[in-house]
């Protein structure tokens, strides 16, 4: 049995929220520079451009890729022959969160009351937290900053089984259309497939953790993504929703078997500024 005292976890949530909210992943990035290679509408590129020089002026200079710097969720893989020490778990992430906030200077946005706008936290805790038990003595710990524009895009049905594969391309692809620039676009679009209503969401957040692009192992599923990302690029919202062939980066997608008599799916849009970050301790 391995033992990690809290006050770790404490201090590796601090630093991803200071730097997940500064430091754009590479991988999205470098689907950032693809797309703008791709495009042919002026406007789409210079959009691009932006984007990509934003990235950069925030790494330089230490300020946040967006005003919006977004619930903390917070992803822990944990592993069963590690005994945590030192504390409350969650207790130990909202410490973490509420450093890396402050000392970060992030926007706090938070409320303690969805029905009062008036009850901010100040500190933006309490954290999402998913907590998954996982075979081995580590500890992994993904955090994600998930902005409200986006947020506000994402989408939950239960599909009759009858409306199947082409069903649920149309329906991603529908509200991904419908969102138009609302969600800040090109985007990355996590989906889950199956499960339960509850499980399909979670699997459409945990998609979003997947390096940017690189498909599902199962081929069907590759597949599905590769149908799933022509179809909302078809929508021709484009970068910001000035038009474009980029609407979306990539499409992630997780599946859970399910009951036969029920076709969950859920839909998470996380905005360009794809917002990650992987600690294994």
């Amino acid at each position: 049995m391995r033992e990690i005292d809290v006050g770790r976890i404490t201090d590796t949530v601090a630093d991803m929220a200071r730097r997940s909210n500064i430091e754009l992943p590479d991988d999205v990035v470098a689907a950032l520079r693809a797309a703008r290679e791709r495009e042919t509408l002026r406007i789409a590129r210079e959009v691009l451009d932006q984007l990509l020089l934003n990235a950069e002026r925030a790494r330089e200079t230490g300020l946040p890729l967006c005003q919006d710097t977004g619930v903390a969720v917070v992803f822990i893989d944990l592993g069963q022959d590690v005994h945590l020490t030192g504390g409350d778990l969650q207790a130990a992430v909202d410490d973490g969160v509420r450093r890396g906030y402050q000392e970060g200077y992030l926007r706090k946005s938070v409320v303690r009351d969805p029905l009062d706008r008036s009850t901010n936290t100040g500190d933006n805790t309490p954290a999402v937290m998913h907590l998954r038990l996982v075979a081995g003595d580590r500890v992994t710990v993904h955090f994600a900053p998930k902005g409200g524009g986006s947020e506000n895009m994402s989408a939950l049905w239960m599909l009759t089984p009858a409306q199947g594969r082409s069903g649920v391309v149309e329906a991603i692809a529908a509200q991904v259309g419908a969102a138009g620039g609302m969600p800040c676009p090109p985007l990355v679009l996590g989906v889950g497939l199956g499960g339960t209503f509850e499980m399909s969401a979670l699997l459409a957040k945990r998609a979003l953790l997947r390096p940017l692009g690189g498909p599902s192992p199962i081929p069907e599923v590759a597949a599905l993504e590769r149908d799933m990302l022509d179809a909302v690029n078809a929508t021709g919202v484009g970068p910001m929703g000035l038009g474009g062939v980029t609407t979306a980066l990539a499409v992630h997608v997780e599946r859970h078997p399910c009951h036969i008599a029920s076709l969950p799916l859920a839909l998470n849009v996380q905005c360009h500024a794809a917002r990650h970050m992987t600690v294994l301790l």
